[in-house]
């Protein structure tokens, strides 16, 4: 008879203390919480259209053309999450100081969890690094109260908790990382990208009228 999923649980966080001790189940503990949070902001990213902003590019491309209608419809094609924001830009309705404040709103919350996979990614190693420290204690300690009868098994099992917690510190803080540089690249290359298309449709280039037609009169949409 198998047991619960509980009692499947309970085994393996008692295996885990045996293992590690306290640092090792503490670290596992934060690996799963970690993990959460890398995929909630993976299906953010993905939810928001992070990195897909070519309609986007369209809109801007045709109002740098002065093709304002075409801007319009471009811009209607668009599940950017910063579409709001260029629609305002193109409206004219807010001014540069607000498109920006508006831009930064939204990155902001792509931006949530950023601090946790930081501190995580910090953290992890010295977690760790404790947790040897406890393992030497532990061993020498053991070391002492066993007098002139030395068993070098209590040594070496000392060592090897404490040489296992410093590899499980870094192994949940290495991928942390490398994970949290890549998310806050794609928000670096989304700030630029915010920031060309604002620029671009703020300025007098973007602001131009329709160009003229081959007669020299203006052309009319």
């Amino acid at each position: 008879m198998t047991g619960t999923p509980l009692d499947t649980l309970g085994g393996l966080v008692l295996r885990l203390y045996d293992l590690g001790g306290p640092v090792v189940l503490f670290l596992a503990v934060v690996s799963i919480v970690t993990l959460t949070v890398v995929l909630y902001k993976l299906w953010q990213f993905r939810a928001a259209g992070v990195g897909r902003h070519r309609a986007l590019r369209d809109a801007v491309a045709a109002w740098d053309r002065g093709d304002r209608g075409e801007a319009h419809r471009a811009l209607d094609r668009s599940r950017s999450y910063l579409r709001p924001v260029v629609a305002m830009a193109l409206a004219g309705s807010v001014d540069s100081a607000r498109l920006d404040a508006e831009a930064e709103a939204r990155f902001a919350r792509l931006e949530r969890g950023f601090r946790f996979l930081d501190g995580v990614a910090q953290l992890s190693p010295l977690v760790g690094l404790f947790g040897t420290v406890l393992g030497m204690i532990a061993a020498f300690q053991a070391l002492q109260d066993a007098g002139s009868q030395v068993d070098p098994s209590l040594l070496a099992g000392g060592i090897w908790v404490a040489l296992l917690t410093t590899a499980v510190g870094l192994a949940v803080a290495m991928p942390t990382q490398v994970v949290l540089s890549w998310l806050e690249a794609r928000i670096d290359a989304e700030r630029v990208l915010a920031d060309r298309a604002l620029r671009s449709i703020l300025s007098p280039v973007g602001a131009r009228p329709a160009p003229a037609d081959a007669a020299g009169a203006p052309a009319h949409a």
